[in-house]
């Protein structure tokens, strides 16, 4: 491993972005944290968001937290008054060794050795690279080449979705408690003589230094008789897969997602974990282990879970079994083009309930699946009767958007689709390549070809229309918009314009029809940072916007003086 440099010592502990104590130093806090702490309170609070009155949010994991919500509601700098072409704009761009796919994930106050204490951007590249950068200065602290002697990354396998190299594409994840100084969790592909590896690695947060014994290759088997088996069992075979979802990180375990080059088969769709704390394999399930396809896109959003520690996703297309069990699961396991729910009981990965819609057959095989969108959780939606539902929301290349109940998500009938909770047909007029965001009831969908969308929850059901959208449309893949705000004040939805150049806008929460700001307005192209990379997600926070760029990130904020 190549490596320059290093960093760290915290006066905060967090997890999925939230903090839980904000004054104890770091040590004191996570032994805190454990002992009083454990399994669903745990989550309840990273679940939740901490409220305004606490320091600046931590950005550890894809779109802020678990759920998958996009929101940062602990940010006092930026405000509706301030975000303008004259206060706000480009402050530096930095230009890294490769295509910057994952989001910027941020950690404040690292007390770095013999370099003082920094707020902190880690940026990864398909490079292979990961780095720690100064958040307000754009300058590197560390930067660490996790390809072993000889390798270089993937070449993109004859696919435009990724690159022209693979090497890091997912969002990693943070975990301040963890190992000496906290650790960063990696998923990196590479190649050497033909060969192709995929590793996770665990990097310790102040040096880049590879911690728990790793990285650890990933390898895996599991019962089938589909695509790329071998005597009785599915094999993961490293080149024919990418890991571009979000990792997730639940109950001390980190959740991978796998998802193959374009449609090249043999490829299944698989889901394997690993403790954080020695990188040992924790389980493993293909959710298509006895067809083909049905692999996890999500178009780089993370794998999502509940308080309770169970994980969704949207799978795509691919073999789904319409024979069903008296339970109502498919007989064979196959779940193909379905909103998967999977519980890690007992140390072993199992779908514990799932949704498909009537048309799924025809749906996969038209390639109009939901695999292209990404999943998030919801916020409890009271009812006008004073009913609390906990659900999700998910959209794909149909331009439905499907709205569960976690505790019965509804199965396959194919008869309709009458035990979805709700279900919007047609509503997002495009396709969606892309996650939506969240924000005091309001969801918003940004899908290619059409206008970012705002919709609102009223006795827990998602208006049937917009009740607002923005002046400008979204080309492919659309936008996964951002939300900040500083509790309910101050909200602002963030949105990458995938154009030449790429524009960043920000738009009014309350009503997206009023634009803030956008990155072409000022003169001479002030503003302009190239182009953004495919899954372009901001990161929001402590003032500034995080945006990665085909060729580094770009910081936006508060100009000087202003």
């Amino acid at each position: 491993m190549i490596m320059s440099l290093c960093k760290h010592d915290s006066f905060r502990d967090v997890r999925c972005g939230c903090p839980l104590f904000s004054t104890a130093p770091h040590r004191a806090v996570r032994t805190l944290r454990r002992e009083i702490l454990p399994g669903p309170l745990l989550f309840a609070l990273a679940f939740s968001l901490a409220g305004p009155a606490a320091r600046a949010t931590d950005v550890t994991t894809f779109h802020n937290d678990i759920a998958r919500t996009g929101q940062n509601l602990q940010e006092s700098i930026l405000t509706l008054a301030n975000v303008n072409s004259i206060s706000f704009g480009k402050l530096f761009t930095d230009s890294l060794d490769g295509v910057v796919d994952a989001q910027p994930l941020y950690l404040s106050s690292v007390t770095i050795p013999a370099q003082g204490t920094h707020n902190l951007l880690y940026v990864v590249t398909e490079n292979d690279s990961v780095y720690a950068l100064d958040a307000d200065s754009g300058s590197t602290l560390w930067h660490v080449s996790v390809l072993e002697a000889g390798e270089s990354p993937s070449g993109n396998h004859g696919c435009s979705q990724i690159t022209p190299q693979i090497g890091v594409t997912s969002t990693p994840v943070i975990d301040r408690a963890s190992g000496p100084d906290g650790t960063i969790y990696v998923v990196a592909m590479s190649k050497k003589s033909g060969t192709y590896y995929q590793r996770l690695h665990a990097l310790d947060l102040t040096t880049g230094q590879e911690e728990f014994g790793g990285p650890v290759t990933v390898q895996a088997t599991y019962p089938g008789t589909g695509d790329g088996s071998q005597g009785g069992n599915v094999v993961f075979a490293a080149g024919q897969y990418a890991e571009r979802a979000g990792l997730l990180l639940v109950n001390h375990v980190i959740y991978t997602a796998w998802t193959s080059h374009c449609d090249a088969r043999p490829y299944t769709g698989w889901l394997i974990g690993y403790s954080e704390s020695t990188l040992a394999q924790t389980g493993v399930l293909d959710v298509t282990p006895n067809g083909n396809e049905g692999a996890i896109w999500q178009d780089g959003d993370g794998l999502a879970a509940d308080p309770s520690g169970y994980i969704y996703f949207l799978d795509a297309n691919g073999t789904f079994d319409t024979t069903l069990t008296a339970q109502g699961f498919p007989k064979m396991g196959d779940y193909g083009n379905a909103i998967v729910k999977v519980s890690p009981k007992g140390g072993k990965l199992k779908v514990a309930d799932y949704f498909n819609m009537y048309n799924t057959v025809s749906e996969s095989d038209a390639d109009e699946d939901l695999g292209s969108g990404g999943i998030m959780l919801l916020p409890a939606q009271k009812d006008s009767s004073g009913t609390l539902w906990n659900l999700a929301v998910g959209a794909g290349k149909d331009g439905n958007i499907y709205i569960v109940n976690r505790s019965n998500l509804g199965k396959f009938s194919p008869n309709g689709d009458s035990a979805i909770y709700q279900e919007i047909d047609g509503v997002l007029g495009g396709g969606m390549w892309a996650s939506p965001a969240y924000f005091g009831g309001n969801v918003y969908y940004g899908p290619q070809g059409n206008n970012l969308l705002q919709f609102k929850f009223s006795n827990a059901k998602l208006s049937t229309s917009p009740l607002h959208q923005s002046s400008h449309a979204f080309g492919y893949p659309g936008t996964t918009p951002s939300v900040s705000a500083n509790g309910s004040q101050n909200a602002i939805v963030w949105a990458i314009e995938h154009s030449n150049p790429s524009v960043l806008h920000a738009y009014k929460a309350g009503n997206i029809g009023s634009e803030l700001y956008n990155s072409n307005q000022a003169s001479g192209g002030r503003d302009q940072f190239g182009d953004a990379s495919h899954f372009g997600t901001p990161t929001i926070v402590n003032g500034k916007v995080y945006v990665g760029t085909t060729s580094g990130v770009t910081a936006f904020g508060l100009l000087s003086g202003k």
